[in-house]
């Protein structure tokens, strides 16, 4: 395998073109591939196909990583490299998520929700690793098998109008940046002073409403709503 500053070497030129350099590191990602590979097999797809599948979304991964984004390379294809065979496997009705890999994927959003409320801020995908004794690349696979947390992406019926998820509200051009827009949001959510960040814990991890987060800050429901949408619009342009 190659190391942090060889791969970066050959994604620069892979995007400047260069052919070599993209079978380079397509080949010496194939064990990578392999691995993620052998999670959807005996699902009706030949491996040859899944292989292929795999190779594409690596691609995808060098066409769309960002060193700016704090993040190995690895870390980023991982769900670039799954979405693009489970978005397959959906469309043919195949894709299933093992038992195993959604009991893991709810401990896991249980962590993060508790480190959050004790900490005040969400964890790393290190310390999600670290804590479940997996490789961050294997974190990053299992909680892109579950969207976390839930409250974020969606919203019960009977809740405020403007209680959209958090994520819904901001940009995002394709579903396979998902993983690095929560990863962003994390940061963003982070660098928040200490009221506004209790304001969106409240709002999108315990799913309160406006009116019952307003009784535990002590101001009213519209206060609420202006911090919520002023929160919501730096956001925007911080994440672009």
């Amino acid at each position: 395998m190659l190391n942090d500053e060889e791969t970066l070497a050959y994604i620069r030129a892979a995007k400047s073109g260069d052919a070599a350099a993209k079978e380079t590191l397509l080949r010496e990602n194939a064990s990578l591939l392999k691995s993620i590979v052998k999670r959807y097999l005996g699902k009706g797809v030949e491996f040859d196909d899944l292989f292929q599948l795999a190779g594409m979304g690596l691609l995808k991964a060098i066409r769309g990583f960002d060193e700016r984004f704090g993040v190995k390379f690895s870390t980023y294809a991982v769900p670039m490299i799954a979405g693009e065979i489970k978005r397959f496997m959906r469309d043919d009705g195949s894709v299933k998520v093992s038992r195993a890999v959604k009991g893991l994927a709810k401990k896991m959003n249980a962590f993060v929700e508790d480190y959050t409320l004790r900490c005040g801020m969400a964890p790393s995908v290190g310390q999600i690793a670290e804590q479940f004794g997996v490789e961050e690349s294997e974190a990053v696979f299992i909680m892109g098998s579950s969207r976390m947390p839930v409250s974020i992406y969606g919203q019960e019926e009977g809740r405020d109008e403007d209680a959209r998820g958090l994520l819904d509200k901001l940009p995002s051009a394709d579903d396979q940046d998902e993983l690095i827009e929560k990863m962003q949001l994390k940061s963003a959510i982070a660098a928040l002073p200490e009221r506004d960040r209790k304001v969106i814990f409240l709002r999108y991890f315990r799913d309160m409403t406006q009116s019952e987060v307003a009784e535990v800050i002590g101001v009213s429901q519209v206060q609420i709503s202006r911090i919520e949408s002023r929160i919501v619009s730096e956001m925007k342009e911080k994440l672009g």
